[in-house]
């Protein structure tokens, strides 16, 4: 019997690598993006729940939170004459002994404390103002970008790079921020979740006036699930 030997021609083979070219084009892109959203997202409640048990533990020793010195930024001289702690100080007192970290520096720029998660996310620590990066990494690449001029306005990262929470238990203006631990930042928020996307100066959208703040406070309404119509890409 006489046997045929049959394979695949040239053309074949590159019709089929293109295919699964194409196909890897469309399809990891898709799932790098989704990771990254997941990874946000856990980050993001995880940090909320672990900072808000230190403080929990710490008024055990301290008091009530909204008696606590006031933390000052430390590039504003003009706060240690209010007698406002330094961030460091503050840090030191209140939450050093109460919160898990894998280090801790303190930015020779700004003065704000910078603590490494276990999870490999940041937070930094000024102020009222505890900016939380899900990605440490991230972190040190802006600011390595930001020395060498290639980033002039670092606007585009809230809300996607980094989000921002406000810890001022001791300001009755808000209701949101008053004897409430660190909380997504929401002063100035009506209640609605329309404010929380379109306000033009800290909503979680494309363009503002200033930073999307706004964006943790809406994926925390969104039960620490970034919204499916989300505005940011990932």
């Amino acid at each position: 019997m006489n046997k045929i030997n049959k394979g695949f021609t040239m053309a074949e083979v590159l019709i089929t690598i293109g295919i699964i070219g194409l196909v890897a084009a469309l399809t990891i892109p898709h799932l790098t993006s989704h990771y990254r959203k997941t990874v946000t997202e856990t980050r993001l409640a995880r940090f909320y729940s672990v900072i808000n048990t230190a403080i929990t533990m710490s008024e055990v020793e301290h008091g009530p939170k909204e008696y606590w010195d006031v933390m000052g930024n430390a590039y504003d001289s003009e706060e240690a004459s209010e007698g406002k702690l330094m961030p460091s100080e503050w840090f030191d007192i209140y939450l050093k002994k109460y919160i898990k970290y894998s280090h801790i520096q303190i930015n020779d720029k700004t003065g704000k404390v910078m603590v490494y998660m276990p999870d490999g996310s940041l937070v930094l620590i000024g102020g009222a103002s505890f900016q939380f990066w899900p990605d440490a990494g991230t972190f040190e690449n802006y600011q390595t970008d930001a020395e060498s001029g290639a980033i002039k306005n670092n606007m585009e990262l809230s809300g996607v790079k980094y989000f921002t929470f406000l810890f001022a238990p001791y300001a009755k203006e808000t209701k949101y921020h008053y004897k409430k631990g660190v909380e997504p930042y929401m002063h100035g928020w009506d209640g609605t979740v329309e404010m929380l996307k379109n306000n033009p100066s800290l909503g979680c959208q494309q363009i503002v006036s200033n930073e999307r703040a706004y964006c943790a406070a809406l994926i925390q309404h969104n039960g620490w699930k970034i919204p499916k119509d989300y505005p940011l890409r990932f």
